[in-house]
């Protein structure tokens, strides 16, 4: 919906589609043809692809997931990109300066917090990754302890089993981002995290989008905390996506006038 509107808008030739993929090694191979230029990776092959890309971004190297692949045109060989770190870093800093009332710091309103992250795949390591780099003291919460013990000593943070996660609560204004699948259609009445253990989070992200407002996102607005949508961290990751694939600059405030209306 979003793609092929921008594509209509600008007079760009092409289509995106969206592909149910089993085994993604297989399709990559089947789908060399030049009517590819490329591909967004989603749950669960974004770790999985990264070792079937001829060549990895180094960003998306350090995170360990790929979710957008380009084919080059003079070879066909396929580089793996990760614009999911970008996505959503930025509309969590976003919502940190509204929350702060644009007033902050030089640098990233993230320096100095305790960021906890849910989940230890290919978001999770995006989260993980992107928010080290803006200064954050990071915490994995896995529901396998020994993935989140992993992924934390890659970053240079901290492990906690997800069922330890309503006990932990060592300062307030904490910033929590769920990097699972929890809450997502079907099943929208799970939540990571329970009601009263959110109190001591200043900030909530959400990276399911469907729905929109998730249970997380509900109960972390009535306990206070500001809210970061799933939605504006698919826009935003959009953005570098569509460029990547059409070479043009993504028309930013198009998406946010089809998103509004989804």
């Amino acid at each position: 919906m979003l793609y092929n509107q921008a594509f209509k808008s600008g007079g760009f030739d092409g289509v995106y589609l969206h592909l149910l993929v089993d085994d993604v090694a297989n399709f990559l191979r089947i789908s060399s043809s030049i009517d590819f230029m490329g591909f967004s990776v989603g749950i669960p092959h974004k770790e999985t692809v990264l070792t079937c890309c001829d060549e990895v971004d180094p960003v998306a190297k350090s995170i360990g997931a790929v979710n957008c692949i380009i084919r080059r045109s003079t070879d066909g060989k396929f580089t793996g990109f990760n614009t999911d770190y970008v996505g959503a870093i930025s509309a969590i800093e976003d919502g940190l300066r509204v929350k702060h009332h644009g007033n902050s710091t030089t640098g990233s309103p993230l320096a100095g917090k305790l960021f906890v992250v849910i989940g230890a795949g290919g978001a999770g390591k995006a989260l993980a990754y992107g928010a080290k780099e803006k200064g954050a003291r990071v915490v994995i919460a896995n529901q396998v302890y020994e993935l989140a013990k992993e992924l934390a000593d890659k970053i240079g943070g901290d492990a906690l089993a997800l069922a330890d996660l309503d006990d932990y609560h060592p300062e307030n204004g904490m910033i929590l981002a769920n990097a699972t699948p929890i809450g997502m259609q079907p099943k929208v009445d799970a939540t990571p995290i329970s009601e009263h253990a959110l109190r001591a989070y200043s900030l909530v992200f959400d990276a399911v989008y469907t729905p929109k407002m998730t249970r997380l996102l509900k109960e972390a607005e009535e306990s206070g905390a500001t809210i970061v949508t799933g939605m504006e961290m698919f826009i935003a990751q959009a953005f570098e996506q569509f460029e990547r694939f059409t070479g043009l600059p993504a028309p930013k405030e198009l998406f946010r006038k089809i998103m509004e209306n989804y």
